[in-house]
């Protein structure tokens, strides 16, 4: 009986040690990295508090909101103004456009004489009138036996150039810029000479009612055409 009972015993030990072997060794969970990884494993597991935000100045609360795209300045427009006043000259370079006709359209140059010469109606007088007027006398002449009713528009396209003289580095001629004054020349033309008057300049203006000379501080506009004088100063 002794023998049976150890034999038993045996067995059953045998038996519980059995089934704790078999027990299913616990499982590493890997913490889900976001609300989609928690939706992808399933069950409720709990996100990660939000991280303490830092301080400092760009992490102040007028910093703290949705960042805003930086805007950049657009592009500088082409150099073509259209300024109904603006009396045309020798040295203008213009766009005409005559609407259904290629071979008129084109770029022309103002010449010395005031004038643009064009197919069909040879040379037409540009020089002080506006676009506007030059487009009208056109038409007027092609209208003449070449065109029953033709539509013509006159622009812009180059300024004629502007002369700096005297006390600069580099004196000349150069093309005119929209809104230009007599600081921005005297930057293209190099800035000014050791010697160089820096407050007053002289400038010579042509238009239709003549020729003036005016003495001018550097912040004054200049027009197309316009002659700039920088003199040397006395001390």
């Amino acid at each position: 009986m002794r023998n049976v009972r150890a034999v038993t015993l045996c067995l059953l030990s045998a038996l519980a040690l059995s089934g704790c072997m078999r027990q299913p060794a616990p499982v590493a969970m890997v913490r889900p990295h976001n609300d989609l990884d928690a939706l992808a494993y399933g069950g409720r597991m709990a996100l990660a508090p939000p991280p303490v935000p830092r301080r400092g100045l760009w992490h102040t609360p007028a910093f703290a909101s949705a960042a805003t795209p930086v805007v950049y300045a657009a592009a500088p427009p082409p150099l073509l103004v259209h300024d109904a006043a603006y009396r045309l000259g020798a040295g203008d370079r213009l766009r005409i456009v005559v609407y259904g006709q290629e071979g008129l359209t084109n770029t022309y140059l103002v010449d010395a004489g005031g004038n643009i010469t064009m197919p069909l109606i040879g040379a037409v007088t540009a020089r002080g009138r506006t676009p506007a007027e030059l487009s009208a006398a056109i038409a007027a002449r092609l209208r003449k036996g070449y065109i029953r009713q033709p539509y013509v528009a006159a622009e812009v396209e180059a300024y004629r150039p502007f002369f700096i003289l005297g006390e600069v580095a580099a004196p000349g001629q150069y093309p005119f810029v929209p809104n230009m004054t007599v600081e921005s020349a005297v930057a293209i033309a190099g800035g000014f000479s050791p010697r160089a008057r820096r407050d007053l300049v002289t400038i010579t203006h042509t238009d239709a009612r003549g020729t003036v000379r005016l003495i001018v501080p550097t912040a004054t506009q200049l027009s197309p055409g316009d002659t700039v004088l920088v003199d040397e100063r006395w001390f």
